[in-house]
């Protein structure tokens, strides 16, 4: 998966104005998972981490499991790209060498580590993959991600035992991909909290508004939390018991996916709602509690953004120690420290909850 190369430029442009002597490289590089890797590997939370060394960990996924997803047409697009020697697939996302084979092996490893779960080897899985999926929708590629790796996931336990699966996905920008796979299913729940953003073009038709809420017998089952900047620990951790906790307690799965990005982080280049380690710590053992409550323990973590190449891999140890249930942080944050005042996020909040609760039937009190 490190061979996936996205180029360097202005930011994500991957273009050279042609004035700047220092170009950098584009945020989804190779670097933030090796950080991430190295931390699991050599950090203090090693000692609680078990690496799964089977063959079939390292399967790349096939065509035929990639359409229980996807359309054909999209990978038929896909494949072509590939075998053209790459291609520009929209705004910042680069198919380049190496990076087919990296998205299905991305692929292929987060369908394993559902497997794992299934089969009853574990309870908690994490996998740590690149390209990132949560945008990939099922006919389109979107913001760096080629296929859905958590969708594929969900769907892989769907056809499995599982009835009913709840998906959480905390990066910065709103898991477009995952909730359009979805749309039109009461067999997913899916939350997106993110920084309230909006569309940003052709790839990314979906604003993540509160009105998004799925159709057809998927009404209600896609809840979106679209976040004021800034938002901070507090406001995360108010927005999880107010609205997250409540909707999956009604639809009580029996799997859980918690889809994590750090890039909602204090230092992110491509975000702005400043989570720190702690912020991270409480929203892990939050997923952990439902967990333990609905789906015996079960929860698959698939990894998406986060771009800060060092503070990633901290707030990526701390989302872990938080799902982990540790009783005291292993490692201190290195860097961030916020005075914060919450008040614009709770009202924010509590705006999005009584829309909620005031248009999904399943989410009101039996009084209502």
């Amino acid at each position: 998966m490190l061979e996936h190369y996205t180029g360097h430029g202005v930011f994500d442009s991957g273009t050279d104005p042609g004035f700047l002597d220092v170009l950098e490289k584009h945020p989804e590089n190779s670097d933030r998972v090796r950080n991430m890797l190295s931390i699991l590997k050599r950090g203090p939370i090693s000692t609680f981490i078990k690496w799964h060394s089977s063959s079939s960990s390292s399967t790349p996924a096939t065509v035929s499991q990639l359409l229980t997803f996807h359309t054909q047409g999209y990978i038929n697009s896909l494949l072509e790209a590939d075998k053209a020697g790459g291609k520009t697939i929209c705004t910042g996302t680069f198919l380049n060498i190496g990076s087919w084979n990296a998205a299905l092996l991305a692929a292929g490893t987060t369908i394993s580590a559902m497997k794992c779960i299934l089969d009853h080897h574990a309870k908690l899985c994490y996998a740590l993959v690149r390209p990132p999926g949560h945008h990939a929708q099922p006919t389109q590629a979107d913001g760096y991600c080629f296929l859905n790796n958590a969708g594929l996931a969900v769907q892989t336990a769907l056809d499995s035992s599982c009835k009913r699966v709840a998906v959480i996905d905390i990066s910065v920008h709103y898991g477009n991909g995952t909730a359009e796979g979805f749309y039109r299913s009461d067999k997913v729940l899916t939350i997106s909290l993110h920084m309230n953003h909006g569309s940003w073009g052709p790839s990314h038709p979906q604003s993540g508004g509160v009105d998004e809420l799925g159709e057809g017998a998927g009404f209600g089952y896609n809840l979106n939390v679209p976040l004021p900047n800034g938002t901070g620990d507090k406001g995360y951790k108010y927005a999880m018991n107010e609205v997250v906790v409540p909707a999956v307690r009604k639809f009580d799965p029996d799997m859980m996916v918690f889809v994590v990005g750090q890039d909602s982080s204090a230092f992110d280049p491509n975000g702005r709602q400043c989570l720190t380690m702690e912020g991270y710590r409480d929203i892990g053992k939050i997923i952990r509690n439902l967990a333990d409550e609905h789906s015996n323990g079960r929860i698959l973590i698939v990894q998406e953004g986060g771009y800060h190449i060092t503070y990633s891999a901290y707030c990526l140890d701390a989302t872990l120690e938080g799902v982990l249930n540790l009783p005291s942080p292993l490692l201190d944050d290195p860097i961030a420290y916020y005075p914060e005042d919450d008040t614009v996020a709770v009202k924010a909040v509590d705006s999005i909850k009584h829309q909620l609760t005031q248009v999904v039937p399943f989410l009101r009190e039996p009084n209502q």
